[in-house]
């Protein structure tokens, strides 16, 4: 082992982040170095420069599979940095110094009366929303060691270890390195929905259930600091955790009613298992004498409730004799054994734990022991306001064109046509009818007896212990007010009642043409009575989704970051007409091409009156990896989004509407939609497509359960956003970040010359959205690379087709860098991102050289017959993604 390897977390406190930085990539580059030496020595030369050739034959998976691991490394590196770099800065200068802490937007948030204070934060709730997405290319095995390698580096961070221990900890490390060598990255089988359930509760198991009650400490500690505690104590939701993982079957047909019902029960097995090992940790530290404790009435007669509801166990009614709270803890252990096994006395509802829990609190408040209080009982409380019975709100999603056909199934021959005034007629009178007739079901379409199924397990969850457990049915392709009344009338023949139906039904709007539509299909949904009483809560908000992925595929980045502004505006108008607000569910995606921003910058740049302390978003593939696997990054991640949403609703200075930077928007966005449009419709654009990227190379990528196109079809408008963007990043070009944001730009400067020059750069100054629009585009183009593209369209058959579409997409490339160096005065792409230039600068070179191996990887496996894709093509795609830091 190399001397230097000794000197890991060794270092003084005060030393830099990039020192430390700097220290720790070196070090870990000498472990990684001592593995590759041992496994794979000859590829020593090519992975540390001295030979500028390719590798060759066996040396290939051998070289790409080395520089997987460091290139995963190096996140993980800068994950602990980033960690370390917080705590340092919290130590010197205290909670409100940290960048999204609730402290510092407290701190610098407007003042107010305590009371006005949290009578505005009751209905502060935001909803990450984990997905099962095809983006997480590496397996739940990989992340396991991903996560012990980020712990032994947390561990390391001290100075407390002697020489002989530190030697034994950089032992570990590097047999974890080993064992991601030995282990691989790829997956030899295509994930099931069974086995995303899995991964998607390891998060929780691993961090989420332990970072979520620290999140809810830390904005009461810091809401009591400026504001005094909560003189109601009344419950904050503050997070409130969906997953679509198992319950979205929109282009998936691997999800059933049978893997819905298996993620519910897997959801439910874990959040029950979680409170049971917390009541049991909290039975054996509570050993409060009532010989020592004097026990106040109250509190006897508190406890005493709680353990008269659980008879005790058989044969140990005289276990802890004088320790009423251990006697009461453990009764409501037994009650939530019960719960979980279905018999004995199990709780009715969610809301009988929780009243329990805070029944035992009282109580040790009642005999001043508060602080066990706060430590013991009340983070089990959290947990279960937080995960409950369930773990994740489990959300379902389905394409508007399956609930059609339902529907026309259902209705039989006669069946009007879809999108006729007969067709709305006939959805408008049965959906109003006391009875309807009962569904034939051996006569109906497997896909419409799968959708009622569905449904009526919907309700039948809405009444168990736990009605939370079930969430939405979000309507994908939303087109129409027609597609969401069906939803409505395909629940009555599942059994919904005909007054009020138990069922949220939530419109996404994801193309261009749908976010227009979106205000009016509102409108006449809400004007619905059956609709309006079914969809209106006790707090008149409503849950409306917003696509990203779709959008931007349909008109680029530019238009879509307008017209979701736009449609946001528009939609809270409408509902605002009926005395009603939006909670907007945005499906933001892992890569800027999909709506991935700074969290706090992209809340705050949301259109004025369209937060209101409710936000939803979708982690998608390996963002929830990033930001889930380990527990102090899920806790600061957990903070800053719920931290954002708070000071955008606490906002007391609203950005003005400026009808001039509205206009230039609007205009900025129809030039680049026009010109993005025009590529797509180019002749043998969608040869290019194919030929010049590995898109139809990833559908052999086992890296999801979802196909990589909606319904097996095989044009450019049913592909999946997902591959979509994914092959735009793997071949470098990444059109779906920048593409006809130059045109845009140079094509307003050059008809409004001086003066629309001075109108742009107000608006970098002064518009939060615009300043994004501008900031996220450069960082794409900061990534995309024209040289390395130029290789990837060598592949196009056609010459002519080839240089025709690249040199449209190396012209505006160019335009566009132009124009953004314009906006920021000069300065040079990736210049205002020092951190993001430094992480991408460190892994340049080696992705260069997988770049070129992909290219002559895909021309030779083009080029041979036979099924089948190489293992090295499908670790070049692995090694790309994880250069960059994201897939799709």
């Amino acid at each position: 082992m190399q001397s230097g390897v000794q000197r890991i977390g060794s270092l003084p406190p005060d030393e830099t982040e990039d020192a430390y930085g700097g220290r720790l990539r070196a070090e870990l580059r000498a472990l990684w170095t001592n593995v590759i030496a041992r496994r794979a020595p000859g590829i020593l030369p090519l992975l540390s420069g001295e030979s500028a050739e390719l590798p060759q034959d066996g040396d290939v998976t051998a070289c790409l599979q080395a520089l997987n691991i460091w290139f995963q490394l190096l996140k993980i590196i800068d994950e602990n940095v980033a960690t370390r770099a917080r705590r340092m800065v919290e130590t010197g200068d205290g909670p409100a110094a940290v960048k999204g802490s609730f402290a510092r937007v407290l701190a610098q948030g407007p003042q107010m009366a305590p009371e006005t204070f949290w009578r505005n934060v009751q209905g502060l709730c935001v909803g990450p929303t984990l997905t099962a997405h095809p983006t997480e290319a590496k397996r739940v095995t990989v992340l396991e060691i991903h996560r012990r390698i980020y712990r032994a580096l947390v561990t390391l961070e001290t100075d407390r270890w002697t020489p002989r221990e530190r030697a034994d900890l950089f032992a570990d490390l590097e047999a974890e390195i080993d064992l991601l060598w030995l282990t691989g990255e790829l997956r030899r089988q295509r994930p099931t929905p069974l086995d995303e359930i899995e991964w998607g509760l390891q998060f929780f198991r691993d961090s989420l259930f332990d970072a979520a009650p620290n999140v809810m400490r830390r904005f009461r500690q810091a809401a009591a600091q400026d504001h005094g505690a909560d003189p109601a104590d009344r419950p904050v939701p503050l997070l409130r955790f969906h997953s679509w993982i198992g319950g979205d079957r929109d282009g998936n047909p691997h999800v059933t009613t049978e893997t819905t019902r298996t993620a519910l029960d897997r959801g439910r097995a874990a959040a029950l298992d979680r409170c049971r090992q917390g009541l049991e940790l909290a039975a054996r530290q509570l050993s409060i004498s009532s010989a020592i404790a004097h026990l106040p009435d109250q509190a006897l007669g508190l406890l005493q409730a709680v353990i008269d509801a659980a008879p005790p166990p058989e044969g140990q009614q005289h276990r802890n004799p004088g320790e009423l709270f251990r006697q009461a803890i453990s009764a409501i252990a037994r009650r939530i054994e019960a719960t979980a096994s279905g018999s004995g006395p199990a709780y009715a509802h969610l809301r009988d734990y929780i009243a329990e829990l805070r029944r035992v609190e009282t109580a040790l408040e009642l005999i001043e022991a508060g602080q066990l209080a706060e430590r013991l009982v009340r983070p089990l409380r959290w947990q279960a306001e937080i995960f409950g019975f369930r773990t994740v709100t489990l959300d379902v999603r389905q394409n508007s064109s399956v609930t059609t056909r339902a529907l026309a199934a259902l209705w039989g021959e006669g069946a009007p046509d879809y999108g006729t005034p007969e067709w709305s007629a006939r959805l408008r009178a049965e959906i109003v009818q006391d009875r309807l007739p009962n569904p034939r079901r051996e006569t109906l379409p497997a896909e419409t007896v799968e959708l009622l199924d569905l449904l009526e397990l919907m309700r039948v969850t809405r009444f168990g212990a736990d009605p939370l457990a079930i969430g939405p049915f979000i309507l994908s392709m939303t087109r129409s007010c027609d597609d969401l009344l069906g939803v409505f009338l395909l629940a009555r023949y599942a059994g919904f009642g005909p007054e009020r139906l138990d069922l949220r039904v939530v419109p996404l709007f994801e193309t261009i043409g749908d976010l227009r539509a979106a205000p009016a299909i509102l409108d006449d949904l809400l004007r619905v009575p059956l609709a309006r009483r079914s969809l209106e809560t006790e707090d008149r908000r409503i849950e409306i989704m917003l696509g990203y992925s779709d959008s931007n595929k349909d008109g680029g980045f530019l238009c879509a970051s307008r017209e979701l502004e736009k449609a946001q505006r528009s939609i809270a108008r409408v509902l605002a007409g009926h005395g009603l607000m939006p909670v907007f569910f945005h499906g933001r995606g892992g890569s800027v091409s999909r709506g991935q921003a700074p969290t706090e910058r992209a809340i705050a740049a949301q259109p004025a009156g369209t937060v209101n302390g409710r936000l939803r978003t979708t982690e998608q593939g390996e963002v929830v990896s990033s930001k889930y696997a380990n527990r102090g990054t899920a806790q600061y991640e957990l903070e800053l989004l719920a931290s954002s949403v708070m000071a955008q609703s606490l906002a007391s200075a609203v950005e003005p509407v400026r009808p001039e930077f509205n206009d230039t928007l609007e205009a900025l966005s129809d030039l680049s939609c026009t010109a993005y449009r025009g590529l797509l419709h180019r002749p043998g654009f969608i040869d290019y497509f194919n030929q010049s990227s590995p898109v139809e190379e990833l559908a052999m990528l086992k890296m999801g359960s979802r196909p990589a196109r909606r319904f097996g079809a095989q044009s450019l408008d049913d592909l999946r956003a997902i591959p979509w963007v994914f092959a735009w990043s793997q071949n470098r070009h990444l059109i779906s970040g920048w593409y006809g944001f130059g045109s845009a730009i140079a094509t307003f400067r050059r008809f409004h010359r001086a003066e629309g020059d001075k109108l742009l750069l107000r608006m970098v100054r002064e518009s939060r959205v615009f300043r994004l629009i501008v900031d996220e585009t450069e960082k794409s183009l900061f990534h995309a690379d024209m040289a390395v593209a130029a290789k990837y369209r060598a592949l196009v058959a056609e010459d002519a087709v080839g240089e025709d579409i690249f040199g449209r997409i190396r012209q505006e490339y160019d335009d566009s860098r132009a124009a953004v160096t314009f906006l920021n005065g000069g300065t040079e792409i990736g210049a205002r991102f020092p951190n993001m230039s430094a992480r991408f600068g460190r892994v340049r070179a080696d992705l260069d050289r997988v770049h070129d191996l992909q290219v002559a990887l895909l021309r030779k496996n083009r080029d041979q017959t036979g099924p089948g894709l190489p293992v090295a093509l499908m670790q070049t795609m692995n090694c790309i993604s994880a250069a960059l830091g994201w897939t799709g």
